[in-house]
């Protein structure tokens, strides 16, 4: 058996860091392997085993229930005392290079302030993670809150889950992670070759705004990509990762957290907030307004931010139609927010380029 230790810095050799090109680093291989990780089906899963695990590495017992993920295995556990933690277990030889990063983000956020994120809880050796020869995973706290897609999201609440999300930028900055740079298909680098999941989709509408949004992201935006700030994202701040509590707001689940663009974790926050088209953001306003109250943007965020937004929710089409047709059993899970993706970016493709950028500017005042 063998344990993780604590995080360790990524040297990224070979990677983008914010000076290098955008397109050699993000090989075909690149690609090639973030999509086989999606195309793989979760292993099943057992309550019993999960009970097992917690009891051999962290000396707890408890009631284990698992739920749904379309990756790892996540186990909620209830302890006798009634708190509940989340239990995260692999079998699949990429979870550990996952896992090592996860483990590593929330280990890095302790202590941040001005957002909530789970607490790691060290295994019994006083690890961030336990890996076994067949098996890895860490355990993490549960908290409490209802789901952004569920809560009355009123332009309070969006600016301060802005507000909350630029924190996390902020905190997320100055770390340097193992596995950060392991391959994500939702990472930026990987969405100028999604088009080949084109055959996946409905005719209509949908598919040509599909078309004509990363047709621009591949001629016009990623080119200007290397001259954006860098560093570790969540990469999936979505409605369904982003709990309201009160006050409070929290971010959860980081296994698609990457190296990556700043401007990426407010792209995808923002690109399911565009429901409404009277407005010409359709929504994502006041989201922007309060991340760029702390994280100002920069003149090259605020220009390209339209056109990744749109790009982004091409990507959720794209990726999620595909693995619906993978697993038909798994369909509706799967394509849980591709609705509101296709709504916001038949939205924003009425926006002209200066518009977008206008509209940008006026929201981050």
């Amino acid at each position: 058996m063998g344990i993780c230790n604590d995080a360790v810095p990524d040297d990224g050799a070979g990677h983008l860091d914010g000076n290098q090109s955008v397109g050699e680093p993000f090989t075909e291989a690149y690609f090639r392997a973030a999509a086989a990780i999606l195309a793989t089906e979760p292993s099943p899963a057992e309550a019993r085993d999960s009970g097992e695990l917690l009891l051999r590495h962290y000396g707890l017992t408890g009631r284990i229930k698992v739920l749904s993920s379309e990756v790892e295995c996540t186990a909620e556990v209830t302890l006798s005392s009634g708190d509940q933690l989340i239990l995260k277990t692999s079998a699949r030889p990429e979870g550990r290079d996952s896992f090592r990063f996860q483990a590593a983000a929330l280990a890095g956020l302790e202590g941040a302030f001005g957002f909530a994120a789970p607490h790691l809880v060290r295994t019994g050796a006083g690890t961030l993670m336990f890996e076994e020869e067949e098996i890895c995973g860490y355990l993490q706290t549960r908290l409490s809150g209802v789901p952004l897609h569920q809560a009355n999201a009123t332009a309070d609440v969006l600016y301060r889950v802005g507000q909350a999300l630029g924190r996390l930028s902020l905190a997320l900055e100055p770390l340097k992670l193992p596995a950060m740079r392991r391959p994500v298909l939702w990472h930026v680098g990987c969405w100028p070759r999604l088009m080949e999941l084109e055959k996946h989709l409905p005719s209509g509408p949908v598919a040509a705004f599909v078309r004509l949004a990363m047709s621009n992201y591949v001629e016009l935006i990623a080119p200007q990509l290397r001259e954006l700030a860098w560093q570790v994202t969540h990469n999936d701040p979505s409605p369904f990762n982003t709990l309201v509590a009160g006050h409070d707001i929290a971010f959860i689940d980081f296994g698609d957290g990457c190296w990556g663009p700043r401007i990426q974790d407010l792209v995808v926050a923002a690109s399911h907030l565009v429901t409404d088209p009277s407005l010409a953001l359709g929504g994502s306003e006041n989201l922007i307004a309060g991340y760029a109250s702390v994280t100002p943007l920069s003149t090259l965020e605020t220009k390209l931010l339209v056109g990744l937004l749109k790009a982004r929710q091409s990507a959720l089409v794209l990726i999620n139609y595909w693995r619906a047709q993978l697993f038909p059993a798994e369909a509706a899970y799967i394509k849980k927010n591709v609705a509101r993706a296709e709504r916001g970016l038949s939205i924003l493709s009425a926006l002209s380029v200066g518009e977008a950028e206008t509209a940008v500017r006026r929201a981050r005042l």
